[in-house]
C-alpha cells in the first residue's frame, strides 16, 4: 500500500516567514527588539511589552522533549503509527515550546528531558516541516 500524502500547513500572512525560513532549513520565530522575548504563534506585537518592533530570528534548532505522546492510531493523514507528538522546549527560552515530531529514534526511545535538534521534512518544493530528532 502506497503511503499517503501527508498534510500540508496553509501559510498565512502572520505564518509566511516561519515557512519560507523552514523551507531554507533555517527555524525561525519573531524575537521582541525591545524586551528580547521570543514569540509564538507568530503576531505583529509583543504580547509581554506590546512592542511592534518584532523582526524573524534564526534560532539554534536545540531543545528537549518536555512531553510526548507515541500516537498508535491514524489520526492523521499520512502518519504511519506508531509515531511521537512532542513539546520541545526550545533552549533560547523557558517555556518557549513547539509542538512537532520526533524522527530518527525508535518511538520507545524518547524520554522527556531528551536533547533534540532540528531537522526539515521537505513536503513540496515549497514547504518544508520542521521536525525534531535526538542530539548526538
Amino acid at each position: 500500500m502506497a503511503e499517503a500524502e501527508k498534510t500540508l500547513p496553509a501559510p498565512d500572512m502572520d505564518t509566511a516567514p516561519y515557512w519560507e525560513h523552514a523551507r531554507e532549513g533555517r527555524l525561525s520565530l519573531q524575537r521582541c527588539q525591545a524586551c528580547g522575548h521570543y514569540l509564538f504563534p507568530p503576531r505583529p506585537i509583543c504580547p509581554r511589552c506590546r512592542s511592534g518592533d518584532v523582526p524573524w530570528t534564526t534560532l539554534s534548532g536545540r531543545g528537549v522533549v518536555y512531553s510526548y505522546a507515541i500516537m498508535h492510531d491514524f489520526f492523521v493523514k499520512g502518519f504511519e503509527p506508531p509515531y511521537v507528538i512532542a513539546q520541545v522546549d526550545l533552549e533560547e527560552q523557558a517555556g518557549l515550546r513547539l509542538i512537532t515530531n520526533i524522527v530518527g529514534c525508535d518511538v520507545g526511545a524518547v524520554r522527556i528531558g531528551m536533547p533534540v535538534e532540528v531537522t526539515f521534512e521537505r513536503r513540496t518544493e515549497e514547504i518544508s516541516v520542521p521536525l525534531f530528532r535526538p542530539r548526538a
